[in-house]
């Protein structure tokens, strides 16, 4: 292995501790190795960077173990080029595994530039990450409240779910509000309560609503709206603070609602995982590897296996699928050709990420090129499916034996 650094160091990770070992010398010498162990604290991470600009440290690793490598990184990266390691591409020899072993390991494979970075997008982005995933987490804390409202109102025989789609609707919850104090609700003051089409299924609420609420039902139900209303609340507030941290980026933003199906809420999710530079990716292929929404490439001996996709960014991934399934709904488009195409063949999951794999290819496409999306239609899509198609069939048949001519017009 040709060493390409003077001195660099690799970093051992853990929650309380850390090895640090620095491989320094010349490039035509085998190394010197010298290992210091540090705690956590930020008062020995300092000591940490004194101690790696005192060896003249041209660049360090680490492997992205938890959540423990994010504070060594933040207060290295100002300083230093960080390289963080997926602890798959570190593995060791079995039975040579040791903190100290790790740590050195470490270092003689970035010394050599054998460690592939991982993708760590600037800090303005990574906050704008944690709030996004902090959103989506209450979202999802908010539906399982709901839920658990709905069961509550099902054991007390309520069956409001039987007449409105929304338990969590206006007219809704001015019912189970009212439930709160009475036991029994009149005809008119259920129809004062609901709004718009609703008002025409008022004989059908009367009977949904006869129930038999206990104070045991009671209780919970104000329990769950109380936390209902209070997520509602912090949902807001982030959301305030997303579109504060996303003016900076509000081009790339109105650039990606260009494609279909991405809104505001989606458009920020994307940039907060993927960033707005697009160069850390050599193309929209790579991206999409990374992401981990792309066919799995997996062949031994000439024969392909799973195409299953592989693990990747989650937050990601769930934001592309939400917007291929509102991109699958716009009729006369190219997604929705798309969409109808695979999931006729292969079923509607298949379809889904499919299609959140052309959106990404798209989102990589607009940003690099700061240009908006064009949509080519459904009939372009169906044409050149038809090709592909005629081709294929071709293709059978000639290996079949067959010779294959071109009628004439």
């Amino acid at each position: 292995m040709q060493p390409i650094l003077k001195s660099c160091c690799g970093i051992d990770v853990h929650k309380e501790t850390i090895k640090a070992c620095i491989a320094k010398g010349p490039l035509d010498k085998p190394p010197k190795f010298e290992i210091k162990t540090f705690s956590t604290t930020t008062s020995d991470l300092l000591k940490l960077k004194d101690w790696l600009r005192q060896n003249k440290v041209e660049a360090a690793a680490m492997e992205s173990t938890g959540v423990y490598w994010k504070p060594i990184f933040n207060l290295l990266e100002d300083e230093f080029s960080i390289v963080l390691a997926n602890p798959q591409h570190l593995k060791k020899v079995p039975g040579k595994k040791s903190d100290v072993s790790d740590s050195q390991w470490i270092a003689s494979l970035l010394r050599c530039g054998l460690i592939p970075a991982s993708f760590i997008p600037p800090r303005p982005i990574r906050e704008l990450r944690d709030l996004n995933r902090t959103r989506k987490k209450l979202v999802g804390v908010m539906a399982s409240e709901k839920n658990r409202l709905q069961k509550v109102l099902e054991d007390a025989n309520i069956k409001l779910t039987s007449v409105v789609s929304k338990v969590d609707g206006k007219s809704s919850m001015n019912m189970i509000q009212a439930l709160l104090t009475k036991d029994e609700l009149t005809r008119e003051e259920i129809k004062a309560m609901v709004h718009g089409k609703l008002r025409s299924k008022t004989d059908q609420l009367v009977e949904a609503l006869n129930g038999k609420l206990t104070y045991h039902h009671r209780f919970l139900l104000k329990f769950h709206l109380e936390n209902i209303a209070f997520m509602a609340e912090q949902i807001q507030e982030l959301e305030k603070e997303i579109q504060e941290r996303m003016i900076p980026f509000q081009k790339e933003s109105n650039l990606i609602q260009t494609i279909p199906g991405i809104s505001v809420i989606t458009a920020s999710a994307i940039i907060a995982e993927i960033g707005v530079d697009m160069s850390p990716f050599p193309d929209e292929a790579h991206l999409s590897s990374w992401a981990g929404i792309c066919p799995g490439n997996n062949e031994s001996a000439g024969v392909k296996k799973s195409g299953k996709i592989r693990k990747g960014d989650k937050f990601l991934k769930a934001a592309l699928v939400e917007a291929a399934w509102a991109a699958s709904k716009r009729k006369g488009s190219a997604y929705s050709a798309i969409y109808n195409n695979i999931a006729k063949r292969r079923g509607k999951k298949r379809a889904l990420v499919a299609l959140g794999h052309q959106i990404l290819v798209d989102v990589y496409r607009v940003l690099k090129t700061g240009e908006p999306y064009v949509d080519e239609g459904a009939e372009a899509v169906f044409q050149r499916n038809s090709a592909a198609r005629q081709k294929s069939a071709i293709r059978f048949l000639e290996q079949s034996g067959y010779t294959i001519t071109k009628a004439s017009a």
